[in-house]
This record gives C-alpha cells, structure tokens and sequence, in this order.
C-alpha cells in the first residue's frame, strides 16, 4: 500500500474526520538523498470531533500515535499536521 493511502485507511478508520486533507509535498523535497522519489513529505489537514476538549499537543499525539509505523519505519519523513475540531474548521 502506497504511503498516502496508509494514512488516509489509518486516520480515516480511528478518527471518522469530518475533513481529511493529505498532500504529498515529497517533491519539493527532491534531492535531501535518502527519499528521491518516494512519498515522504507530506501535509495534513485532520478535521475530527475527537479532537473537542484536547489541546494542540495532544491531538498532533493522537495522529502521531495513529501514524507510528509511518513515522518510525514506513517512510515518512517529515509530517505537517493541522489539527482541528469541526467547529474551529468552520471558524477558519
């Protein structure tokens, strides 16, 4: 399974995201060596009630727990993450 569909399965099966943006930004990273041409970087956009109540901390520790394989041995290099409840998404 290609890196940004694991994302998506993961995020999407434990979270029920409201929004779910995934953008793989691995080719503006071209040339750092150890990731050419593979999906590494990528940009996230999380929209979930299960972040109501929950600091900025704990919910990038929520996705991150979600996405440790990704994180530790899967290839992911570099992860931008935005965080929101469905409420502060309509605000925005």
């Amino acid at each position: 399974m290609r890196v940004a569909a694991s994302l998506r399965q993961k995020i999407e099966q434990n979270l029920a995201p409201t929004r779910l943006d995934i953008r793989d930004e691995s080719a503006r990273h071209a040339g750092h060596g150890t990731h050419a041409g593979e999906e590494s970087h990528f940009a996230l956009v999380v929209v979930s009630d299960a972040f109501t109540g929950k600091s900025r901390v704990e919910r990038h520790r929520i996705v991150h727990t979600l996405l440790a394989e990704e994180l530790s041995v899967g290839g992911v290099h570099a992860l931008a993450l935005t965080a929101l409840t469905p409420q502060e998404d309509r605000a925005a």
